[in-house]
């Protein structure tokens, strides 16, 4: 009804999906009225693209109005007392008394993706978090070290850390080889792969089960878990053993060829076949067709493909194909977009101070040595910004146990998830992404992120808690600025964005495109010490790993089925409480849902839907078996996210310590290995 001071205001919004695809950030028109939130859609005029929003971006709306939205500060007397309502000023104040009581060397701040909703790609909530740490002097870890932080320390042994965009691999690629990549964490870049099949492209899928990528591929191969650089050595075996290899090339740009082709003078196609499950011929024909399909481009998986112990060497392996091969620095070659991944003159400035940290006994990027220092005192008070702790660590019963000793535990989220719920003494309400000033950024793209509703109840962004913080533990200089376009003005000077500011980009409707190259190294320099690929690693050796790429067995178990976990298109890392918290995707995904092969069902009795009990020697879980042939014998696999799956993995330290942080992001993800049984419930 139209009131007497007229029709009701209503307009659009441009703004980004609030999920954190990266490198497929999508997006979005937001319709408002009085306040309200009418509609979400895909934005046609965004480059990146171009209308398309997948079934996360429409579910987003769901946040906005959502019942179940964390509106006001919590608090509880005893761990084992409720939560009851306080003021912002009661939180707070307890907040920074407990901080101020353990000392700052007791106090551990961790973010995730919840945290990057409206800031990912430029990462000013993980910079303003790691300078309050930095000035105040107490424990921060790269969020990283769960995500893609492993498989980029493979591939930065080699050498080729910077990727071709998904608008390269669409306009020339001739081979696209999807390497542990399901299109179900990047779904845009879907688009730009049937593009390049339009032109003829070939499309490989390898993985260990058959995923959404499947459908759009010519070929699929289906290897055992954990085998990547074994299928990766016997590829090279016959790109040098027939003489494929681009010779120039590699006497120019590499370094370690002679003792690359006498180690891999062994492992041949059918030792490759033993160890991986693939067939000998089919890995000749994968390893001819690479080699004589110019460009090619390898996509390699973000995050699910180096979960396990060695998940780091198959990225190493696979890294030195392109170079073998001549493909790197060319426009439809190299390394594809992947999650984290940087081109070409990508860059951003630093306001983290790290120059002005003081001394001080931190804890490593490094994932056990965090359940560690949880366990024995070290650290006291724990500070968690959108992010679930139990679902993101692996060996997460030990977590619980570590989380109990906590003398603060403190979330800051829209929604609860599981650590909230069962830990936290204090929950803090975060801003929804239509509620606050932000900036995404691409590979290839800027966007400025607008405000189109008022913040829900009581709602605060992390940066005004923070800041809040801040100025009750006296943390001089944190926040300079007179705003929120501040931060992102600093973090946005360089070179790469043209020196954009918020102004700026508010003066271009809200785009600019970066000044990057669509192809990576396309100067042919790489991030090692020799400049060159490596694949010879001295600088592995001398961090006490193999120098040369290898395939090291996962943990021997007397447990006979192998998992492994992933994404799919209704879920995308905690945030939202996985997902949980908005209704479509919950209906989408209501419960966990385990994949076994026919033959390993039948030789347990379990039926097509019918409810599983999984456990090994570290504990157990229940879910709902879809028997199927999209994964091999003696796989299983599982969505991560669900509670209690995490204590069936490992929780061993991938690397050594001194390793982690080589690269200057974090590689310290802990082992999520697990070998089960499965019985019926």
């Amino acid at each position: 009804m139209t009131s007497a001071l007229g029709p009701p205001a209503r307009r659009t919004v441009r703004t980004m999906c609030p999920m954190n695809c990266h490198p497929t950030l999508c997006g979005m028109l937001v319709t408002v009225e009085d306040g309200r939130l009418v509609e979400v859609a895909g934005d046609p005029d965004n480059p990146d693209s171009r209308g398309f929003l997948c079934v996360r971006g429409h579910a987003s709306r769901e946040i906005i109005g959502n019942p179940r939205r964390l509106l006001r500060p919590l608090a509880r007397d005893r761990r084992d007392a409720s939560l009851r309502e306080v003021g912002w000023d009661e939180a707070l104040d307890r907040i920074a008394d407990r901080m101020r009581a353990v000392g700052r060397e007791a106090v551990g701040l961790w973010s995730g993706h919840g945290f990057f909703a409206t800031n990912y790609g430029v990462r000013v909530n993980s910079e303003l978090l790691r300078r309050f740490a930095n000035l105040w002097g107490c424990q921060w870890w790269a969020p990283t070290m769960i995500c893609w932080g492993l498989g980029g320390f493979g591939v930065g042994l080699t050498g080729p850390l910077e990727t071709n965009t998904k608008e390269d691999l669409g306009a020339h690629a001739s081979l696209v080889v999807l390497w542990g990549a399901n299109l179900a964490s990047q779904p845009n870049t879907g688009r730009h792969l049937v593009e390049a099949r339009r032109r003829g492209a070939r499309v490989v899928t390898i993985d260990v089960r058959r995923t959404e990528a499947a459908a759009q591929s010519d070929e699929v191969l289906i290897l055992r878990p954990g085998t990547d650089a074994a299928l990766a050595l016997g590829v090279m075996h016959v790109l040098i053993g027939e003489g494929l290899h681009d010779r120039e090339f590699v006497a120019r740009h590499t370094v370690g060829f002679d003792a690359l082709a006498a180690h891999v003078a062994r492992h041949t196609p059918e030792w490759a076949a033993s160890v991986t499950g693939v067939d000998a011929a089919a890995i000749v024909s994968l390893a001819r067709r690479y080699a004589t399909s110019r460009p090619a481009m390898i996509v390699l998986g973000g995050s699910s493909m180096h979960k396990g112990a060695n998940g780091w060497q198959g990225a190493r392996a696979v890294a030195c194909l392109p170079a073998l091969t001549g493909n790197l620095g060319i426009a439809g070659g190299g390394l594809g977009p992947r999650h984290g991944s940087k081109g070409h003159g990508h860059g951003l400035a630093d306001i983290a101070e790290l120059a002005r940290r003081p001394p001080g006994r931190y804890v490593p990027n490094q994932m056990p040595r965090i359940t560690e220092a949880l366990e024995d005192g070290r650290v006291r008070a724990l500070l968690l910004f959108g992010t679930d702790m139990l679902s993101s660590f692996a060996d997460s019963a030990r977590v619980e146990g570590a989380l109990a000793r906590q003398d603060l535990i403190v979330t800051h989220d829209l929604f609860f998830n599981d650590t909230a719920r069962r830990f936290a003494d204090v929950v803090l309400p975060g801003t929804a992404w239509l509620e606050e000033l932000g900036c995404k950024a691409t590979n290839t793209h800027l966007y400025l992120m607008e405000p189109a509703l008022a913040p829900a109840g009581q709602a605060r962004t992390g940066a005004w808690v923070l800041r809040e913080l801040a100025r009750r533990l006296g943390v001089a200089d944190f926040y300079p600025w007179p705003g929120d376009e501040g931060p992102i003005d600093a973090i946005l000077d360089h070179p790469a964005t043209g020196h954009a500011t918020v102004a700026a980009l508010r003066a271009e409707g809200g785009m600019r495109a970066l000044r990057v190259s669509h192809v990576g190294h396309p100067d042919l320099a790489f991030p090692t010490p020799s400049g060159k690929v490596e694949f010879y690693s001295a600088r592995a050796r001398d961090l006490g790993l193999p120098p040369l790429p290898v395939h090291e067995p996962l943990p021997a178990s007397s447990y006979p089925l192998v998992l492994r976990q992933g994404r799919t298109l209704a879920h995308f890392h905690g945030f939202y409480d996985h997902g949980r918290a908005l209704p479509s995707l919950a209906t989408l995904e209501p419960e966990p849902v385990l994949w076994i092969s026919p033959a390993d069902a039948t030789a347990r009795g379990v039926g097509d839907g019918a409810w599983i009990r999984m456990f090994n020697e570290r504990g157990t879980m229940q879910a709902r078996a879809r028997v199927t042939d999209r994964v091999p014998v003696h796989t299983v696999w599982m969505r991560d996210g669900w509670d209690g799956l995490n204590r069936l993995t490992s929780g061993e330290a991938c690397l050594p310590d001194h390793a982690v942080d080589v690269f200057g992001f974090s590689a310290g993800q802990a082992a999520f290995d697990a070998a089960v049984e499965v019985a019926p419930a």
